[in-house]
């Protein structure tokens, strides 16, 4: 019996309407748009209203590519959803979701603080999902991390924007398919990018609330970009490898939308032209496991995606996790 291909049928992206520019960060840190351009690389980023949370920003996402594969809210059969920003402590925010959008008592549940590295992890589980049963899967990546940090730390702040991006994944008779994949974490390295008051180890009290410890985002940047340059190009070497194909046939790279810096780094490393690789992290700043989606979302949009197209997905994140897809369209 030969088995169907698995691919994406359907892509969706949700961006709120306010877009704060980095001028504006001068009201609460001592910055400027020059010193975040410079590091950065972003101009811009989305925040979210203040009555949206975060299941809002999902399932608008969510009904965006349910649309476009053409398909039905009742045709899901099974929903994930990445994020390191929930709706509630408990229970998981794709409950909310599942009741949001109305769909029927399937199977579904959270992939939770794998960072930025979120939505290609959860492609991948999506897609061995999607082979038991001839499944449709719902995959959500969404975060709003600006209500995750503080706003008087320039140092972390300005990096972060709201947003949700989405995909259904499911069994395509067409050219598009989930092709090779691969992951990795080195839980040594999780203090690297941590947020700690609130779990377990350090519980949430009123004297670490008085702190700020609760949005105390700890990020030893030099340590990041070494990390996040060398686990995200070997992780795509890989599944290139796994392929058998050359970075040359590539049609695009989407890589995780963190830092200029670090795109750049990725690019350099890989001998990237600027005709295969997307950016718009000038735009949205780095919008966790929104990132890849609405990148992907958004080069389709720009017709940088056609049918036939060979695109590498790779990104990195929190724990510390690595992440790396190659697909055809």
């Amino acid at each position: 019996m030969t088995q169907s291909k698995i691919g994406i049928l359907g892509l969706g992206a949700y961006l709120p309407e306010r877009v704060m520019p980095n001028e504006e960060w001068a009201q609460w840190v001592d910055t400027s748009d020059e010193w975040i351009t410079t590091r950065t690389g972003i101009k811009n980023r989305r925040i979210a209203a203040e009555d949206e949370s975060t299941v809002d920003l999902a399932a608008a996402a969510a009904r965006v590519a349910i649309a476009d594969a053409g398909i039905t809210i009742d045709d899901i059969d099974e929903m994930i959803l990445a994020t390191d920003t929930p709706e509630v402590k408990l229970p998981d925010t794709v409950s909310y979701l599942q009741a949001m959008l109305g769909t029927r008592e399937i199977p579904a549940f959270d992939l939770a603080g794998s960072g930025c590295a979120g939505f290609v992890l959860g492609l991948d589980v999506a897609r061995s999902r999607a082979i038991t049963g001839n499944k449709k899967v719902l995959l959500v990546g969404v975060e709003m991390l600006t209500r995750l940090v503080s706003w008087r730390d320039r140092t972390t702040a300005v990096l972060f924007g709201d947003a949700a991006g989405a995909a259904v994944v499911g069994s395509n008779e067409g050219t598009s398919e989930l092709l090779t994949f691969t992951a990795g974490t080195d839980g040594s390295r999780a203090g690297i990018l941590c947020l700690e008051t609130g779990g377990t180890r350090a519980p949430f009290s009123l004297e670490a609330a008085k702190r700020g410890d609760h949005k105390k985002l700890v990020m030893n940047g030099r340590e990041v970009f070494k990390e996040a340059v060398a686990r995200m190009a070997a992780a795509s070497k890989k599944v290139l490898a796994d392929a058998g194909v050359e970075v040359s046939d590539l049609a695009l790279v989407v890589p995780h939308q963190a830092n200029l810096r670090i795109i750049n780094a990725l690019q350099k490393s890989l001998a990237i032209s600027d005709e295969q690789l997307f950016i718009n992290v000038q735009n949205y700043g780095n919008t966790g496991s929104a990132s890849v989606p609405l990148a992907l979302w958004e080069a389709r949009q720009q017709g940088r995606v056609r049918s036939g197209d060979l695109v590498l997905l790779t990104a990195f994140g929190a724990g510390f996790h690595w992440a790396a897809m190659l697909l055809r369209f």
